[in-house]
C-alpha cells in the first residue's frame, strides 16, 4: 500500500463535501495531475461535532461512489497517539503519529549510548545534493539530537506496532508528525530523526517537520517566506539523501500541515517539488467549513441567518472556542466586526470578508480565524445547520471546489 506522489487531507468538519471536493481533484486529472485524497478529522474534531471515525469512512466511501472516483483514497486518523488510537483501527487506512509531546523528553541513557554506536557511520561531513554547505555531525551533537528526539521516535515506533498488529503489515499508511515542536529541525536533526524512524522499523510515508514562521488555521503564512523556501528544499535534500541509504520507503515524502491557505509560501513549494522531483502531502481540510459558511451566507434567506448566528455567537464565546487553538491562531480583537455590523452585511458581503482573498478591501482575517474555530457553535445549532447544508448545497459545493481547486492544487502543481 502505498500513498501515492501527491496526496490532500480533504476531510470536512461535518462529511457533505466529499463529492464536491473529489471535483476539484477530478479537475487536476483532467489537468495531467492525480491527487490522492485522504479524509481526515481529528480526534478533538469527533468530540466537538459529536461523530466517529466511522463517519469519516462512510464519508469517503460514499462521496467516491457518487463521484465515480476511480483512484486511490485513504482515511487518515489524524494525530493520534497511543490513547486515542484504538478508537480508528478498524476504519482507517493512514495513521498520523503525532510525537510532538514527547520531543525534548529524554530517552534512556543506555537507549541513546545505543543508538549512537549504531549510527557512528552518520558522524561526520556530508555532502547532500541540494545543501550548499557541508552537514556537519560529530558524536557530541549525535548524542544531543537523539537525547531530544530518539524518545518521540520511539513513540512513534511504538504506537507504529500497535497499529501493525491490528490491522496487519503493509495494510495502511504511517506519517510522523513533528510539527508542533518549539523550534524547527535542523538539516542534521532532520537526518539523525530519519536515521531513528529507519532504525524502528517504521515504514513512514510522509514525515511532517517543524518550518520557520506561523502555521495559522486558515490564513496565510506569517514569517520569512525566503526563509522558508530554504528549510523546505534543505528537507527535500536529506530526505532524498536519506532514503538512499537508510531502509526507508523510496515514496517517503513531506507533508505541510495547517497547509491551506499558505499562498505566500505556495510557489516556493511548487519551485521545491519541480527541482527535486518530489512528492508532497498537503492538510486542507479545515477551510472547508469555511467554504460551507460562505456558501450558507451567498444562499441568503436563512442560509445568511445561520452565518450570522454562528458569528455572534461565536464573539460571544470567543475565550473558549480560542483556548484549545491558541497556538494557531492570533486574532487582533479590535479588528473583529461588531455583531451589528455583521447584522447588517449581505450575503455577498459576509462572503467577501469571509472568504481569503487577500485583494479584496472588506476580507477580515480576524473575522476567518475566529469563525475556523467556531464550528463548535455551528455544530450545536444541529438539524438546523445540517438540513441548510443539505438545501443549499449546489452553491456550497462551488465554493468548496473553486477554493480548492483554484486556490490550492492550481498555484502548488499546475503552474510552472
Amino acid at each position: 500500500m502505498h500513498l501515492g506522489r501527491y496526496s490532500f487531507g480533504i476531510g470536512d468538519r461535518f462529511g457533505r463535501q466529499g463529492r464536491a471536493q473529489l471535483a476539484a481533484l477530478i479537475e487536476a486529472k483532467r489537468q495531467g495531475v492525480d491527487i490522492v485524497p485522504v479524509w481526515n478529522k481529528s480526534n478533538r474534531e469527533h468530540g466537538i461535532i459529536g461523530t466517529k471515525p466511522a463517519d469519516v469512512r462512510n464519508e469517503a466511501d460514499a462521496a467516491v461512489q457518487a463521484a465515480g472516483w476511480g483512484g486511490a483514497y485513504f482515511v487518515d486518523a489524524d494525530h493520534i497517539g497511543l490513547d486515542n488510537v484504538e478508537a480508528f483501527i478498524e476504519t482507517s487506512d493512514f495513521f498520523t503519529i503525532d510525537v510532538a509531546e514527547f520531543t525534548g523528553k529524554r530517552a534512556r541513557s543506555a537507549d541513546i549510548d545505543s543508538f549512537v554506536e549504531g549510527w557512528r557511520g552518520l558522524v561526520g561531513s556530508h555532502r547532500i545534493d541540494g545543501i550548499r554547505e557541508p552537514v556537519e555531525l560529530d558524536e557530541s551533537r549525535l548524542r544531543d539530537i537523539a537525547g531530544t528526539y530518539l524518545a518521540a521516535v520511539r513513540q512513534a515506533g511504538e504506537i507504529f506496532r500497535h497499529v501493525e498488529a491490528r490491522k496487519g503489515p503493509g495494510r495502511f499508511i504511517t506519517e510522523v508528525s513533528m510539527d508542533e515542536t518549539d523550534a524547527p529541525q535542523t538539516p542534521v536533526e532532520l537526518l539523525v530523526i530519519l536515521a531513528a524512524i529507519a532504525d524502528e522499523g517504521i515504514p513512514a510515508e510522509t514525515i511532517a517537520p517543524k518550518f520557520s514562521g506561523r502555521f495559522n488555521k486558515g490564513v496565510d503564512y506569517r514569517g520569512d517566506a525566503a526563509q522558508f523556501a530554504v528549510e523546505f528544499e534543505r528537507d527535500l535534500a536529506v530526505i532524498r539523501f536519506a532514503v538512499e541509504r537508510f531502509p526507508l520507503p523510496h515514496t517517503l515524502k513531506l507533508s505541510i500541515h495547517s497547509g491551506s491557505d499558505k499562498f505566500s509560501i505556495y510557489g516556493a513549494i511548487a519551485a521545491g517539488i519541480r527541482r527535486f522531483d518530489a512528492g508532497l502531502h498537503v492538510k486542507t481540510a479545515g477551510t472547508t467549513w469555511l467554504e460551507e459558511l460562505i456558501g450558507l451566507a451567498l444562499a441568503g434567506g436563512d442560509g445568511l441567518g445561520i452565518a450570522r448566528d454562528v458569528y455572534s455567537q461565536s464573539l460571544a464565546r470567543i475565550d473558549e472556542l480560542c483556548g484549545p487553538y491558541a497556538t494557531v491562531i492570533d486574532i487582533d480583537r479590535r479588528k473583529l466586526p461588531t455583531v451589528a455590523e455583521v447584522g447588517k452585511w449581505t450575503g455577498e458581503e459576509f462572503a467577501a470578508a469571509l472568504r481569503h482573498d487577500p485583494a479584496c478591501p472588506i476580507y477580515n482575517p480576524n473575522l476567518r480565524q475566529l469563525l475556523h474555530v467556531g464550528y463548535r457553535v455551528a455544530a450545536e445549532l444541529g438539524p438546523r445547520f445540517l438540513a441548510a447544508l443539505d438545501r443549499y448545497e449546489p452553491t456550497i459545493a462551488e465554493n468548496v471546489t473553486a477554493n480548492l481547486y483554484e486556490r490550492h492544487i492550481h498555484p502548488l502543481f499546475l503552474v510552472g
